[in-house]
């Protein structure tokens, strides 16, 4: 079992219990920069959920960024955290699910919100837990250390294997890089300062750098269908205004739902209806179905309008790790 050296724990302070430091994780920042010079990392940026998992007192535990507790979703994983020779870790990293020899997130949501060994059984769906990170050690916070250090003391305490894994990095990185991972079906790099410290926020020391555009927007209302389609027509996006906190209207989308979906949709925003629209503003949607600002959907897309809209949407699934009121428009860094 690896221990924290001496001369690292001096550097370092008392932990907080792990459960409590999960609840911060750090977020990257989106970019368009593509020169980097020595001294930044890059990791693959992965079509999953972000997880950070504490194994404390004889407990594993598995939280989403939200701090929704995912123990029941993902037994396999936490087996093989409680399986580990180190008895008192808190990591950060990604489970994801694979089709086609990509990770997938469609696939991925036929387990999400699974919880009865019976469910999770049936739904058949395989998944890996991409670990990234090490915020705590055999009692110590190893946030305040570099990066690769942390890194480093991870690759050394955990006993990697299916269905766990070590997300791989290179040292040096550029536009050919990005290049290279969208040539791959990849949803782009994650750029961090190899010497950066760990910050329960998000911050300019991790940078996004997506292959293409997409994410996550809080469900507002819904079309009635048309022709033949059944459930929905479409779904109503939007995101929160950071500084006034108001649902700004983003468009619809129409695209990327199967019949299943549809009517499942339909299922779950029924018993969201209300009678008026909770976006900021007029919304020029003729016969809109408004509901309560509860769910959120990941959705790609082509671009922005100048007008602030969505360009070619697609409904990729929805998102039970993160809540509502913290969907923003997400921004490359000045």
């Amino acid at each position: 079992m690896e221990t924290l050296p001496p001369d690292l724990a001096g550097r370092t302070r008392e932990a907080a219990p792990g459960v409590e430091l999960a609840a911060s994780p750090m977020l990257a920042t989106l970019s368009d920069r593509r020169d980097f010079p020595q001294g930044w990392v890059f990791e693959r940026k992965l079509d999953g959920i972000r997880v950070l998992a504490v194994r404390e007192n004889g407990q594993v535990t598995l939280r989403s960024r939200s701090g929704r507790r995912l123990d029941a979703t993902y037994p396999e994983i936490v087996e093989a955290l409680a399986a580990q020779e180190c008895p008192d870790f808190t990591v950060d990293g990604e489970i994801v699910a694979y089709a086609h020899g990509r990770t997938d997130f469609a696939r991925l949501q036929q387990r999400m919100g699974l919880t009865r060994p019976a469910d999770v059984a049936a739904s058949k769906v395989a998944v890996t837990y991409y670990v990234f990170d090490l915020l705590r050690l055999d009692g110590t916070d190893v946030r305040r250390l570099p990066l690769r250090t942390r890194k480093s003391l991870l690759r050394r305490s955990v006993a990697f294997a299916a269905p766990l894994r070590f997300s791989a990095h290179r040292n040096a990185g550029g536009p050919e890089l990005l290049a290279d991972a969208c040539r791959r079906g990849w949803e782009g790099l994650i750029a961090k300062r190899a010497d950066s410290t760990y910050q329960g926020r998000r911050s300019d020391d991790w940078l996004k750098l997506k292959c293409s555009q997409g994410q996550e927007f809080v469900v507002g209302g819904f079309t009635e269908p048309a022709g033949s389609r059944v459930g929905i027509g479409a779904l109503l996006l939007g995101y929160y205004e950071e500084a006034e906190g108001r649902l700004r209207y983003a468009g619809k989308v129409g695209t990327g739902f199967d019949r299943r979906t549809l009517l499942a949709l339909r299922g779950e925003l029924d018993g969201l209806r209300v009678d008026a629209s909770p976006f900021e503003g007029r919304v020029a949607e003729r016969a809109a179905r408004w509901v309560r600002p509860r769910l959120v959907a990941q959705i790609a897309f082509s671009e922005w309008t100048r007008d602030g809209l969505l360009r070619h949407p697609r409904y990729q699934g929805l998102r039970d790790d993160k809540d509502p009121a913290d969907v923003v428009r997400e921004r490359t860094e000045p």
